[in-house]
C-alpha cells in the first residue's frame, strides 16, 4: 500500500522549488512524471519523500558506479522506498572513463545516466562545500555561483533536516562509507574547514555562503541580459566590451560549445581572454581545448585537433 505524506511536511516544502505538477500532454487527467536521482542517502531520500508530498509523480533513479562492494544492493533499498511513496523506479548503471579526480568523473557519468532534467538531492550545505571547492579552484563568478534551484529542489533546506524527513517517515538511508573518506577534498571541507570557519566566524557560515551564491547568481543574470547580442567569435565587438563583460561572454561561449556543465576555471578564462584581445594568436583553454584566433575571429579547437595557422 502507497503511504500517503501530504501535509506532512508542509513546513519545509514552503522552502522547496519543486516544479509544479503538470498534466501529461493530451491526458489533462495525469500528472507529468519528473525523475529524481535517488542514491539511497538521506538527501535524495528525503527529496523523493517530499515530491510525492508535494503531489508530483515521480520516478525514482538509483544509478550504480559499481565503485564498491555492495552498492547494486542499494537499489533495493531505494526500489523499497519508491513503492513505499508511491513512486516508480529504475536502476541504471554508470560507466566510469579512466582519468584524474574519480569524484568528479563518478559526478559527471552519473548525471549522463540520468539526464539533464533530473532532480539532485543537495542541500544548503552542499552549496557551501561546493563554494568554498570552487574558490579553491580559482573559480570565476559561475563558480561562486555554484548551483542554481532549477534541478535542485531542496537546495534551501539543510542536511539535518533532510535527516529528520527519513526519521520522520521511517526510512533507514543508506550510509555511503566514500562520504566520510578524507581522500576525497569535499568531505576535507566537510569534515575540517567548514567547522574551521563556524569557530572562527563565531556562527554557523553554511546560510552565509549559500546567500552569497544566491547574490552572484542575480548578478549572472544581468551579464547575461547585457551578452545576449555579443558575438563571442568576433574579436573586435569584444574588444569594445568592458573586461568584465568579456569574460563573462568567453566563459558563456565555451560552455555551450563544450557541452559542459561546469565554467571554466578564471586562469583558462584569462587565457582566452589573451588571445581575444591580442597578446597571443593561441592558447590552451582546459582539458585539452585550445583557443584560436584568425582574421579576427575566434574559434574553438577540440582536444586532438590542430588549429588553423592563427592571425589577426
Amino acid at each position: 500500500m502507497t503511504e500517503r505524506v501530504e501535509g506532512l511536511f508542509d513546513d519545509l516544502l514552503q522552502r522547496c522549488t519543486f516544479p509544479e505538477a503538470e498534466p501529461e500532454p493530451g491526458q489533462p487527467d495525469r500528472v507529468e512524471q519528473i525523475v529524481c536521482g535517488v542514491s539511497g542517502g538521506p538527501d535524495s531520500m528525503a527529496m523523493m519523500v517530499l515530491a510525492r508530498a508535494a503531489g508530483l509523480e515521480v520516478l525514482a533513479v538509483h544509478v550504480d558506479h559499481g565503485l564498491r562492494d555492495g552498492s547494486s544492493d542499494e537499489a533495493a533499498i531505494v526500489a523499497a522506498a519508491a513503492a513505499r511513496f508511491g513512486a516508480a523506479f529504475e536502476a541504471r548503471t554508470a560507466t566510469i572513463p579512466p582519468g584524474p579526480n574519480l569524484e568528479a568523473r563518478a559526478r559527471i557519468a552519473r548525471h549522463d545516466v540520468l539526464g539533464d532534467q533530473a532532480l539532485l538531492g543537495h542541500t544548503a550545505d552542499d552549496q557551501a562545500e561546493t563554494v568554498l571547492l570552487h574558490l579553491m579552484r580559482g573559480t570565476g563568478p559561475e563558480g561562486l555561483a555554484a548551483m542554481s534551484t532549477v534541478r535542485h529542489p531542496i537546495l534551501h533546506l539543510r542536511r539535518a533536516e533532510t535527516e529528520e524527513v527519513c526519521r520522520r517517515v521511517g526510512i533507514e538511508p543508506v550510509r555511503d562509507p566514500s562520504n566520510v573518506d578524507r581522500q576525497f577534498r569535499r568531505n576535507r571541507v566537510r569534515g575540517d574547514l567548514l567547522p574551521m570557519l563556524d569557530a572562527i566566524a563565531e556562527r554557523d557560515v553554511v546560510p552565509l555562503l549559500a546567500r552569497t551564491a544566491e547574490l552572484q547568481r542575480d548578478a549572472i543574470a544581468v551579464l547575461d541580459a547585457l551578452a545576449v547580442d555579443i558575438d563571442p567569435t568576433d574579436v573586435r565587438v569584444l574588444r569594445e566590451q568592458p573586461v568584465g563583460l568579456a569574460r563573462h561572454v568567453l566563459r558563456s561561449w565555451w560552455r555551450r560549445e563544450t557541452a559542459s556543465s561546469y565554467a571554466p576555471p578564471s586562469s583558462a578564462i584569462d587565457r582566452m581572454l589573451s588571445v581575444a584581445l591580442g597578446g597571443a594568436t593561441s592558447a590552451d583553454v582546459i582539458d585539452g581545448w585550445r583557443i584560436a584566433r584568425r582574421a579576427g575571429r575566434l574559434r574553438l579547437v577540440p582536444p586532438g585537433d590542430r588549429p588553423l595557422a592563427a592571425s589577426g
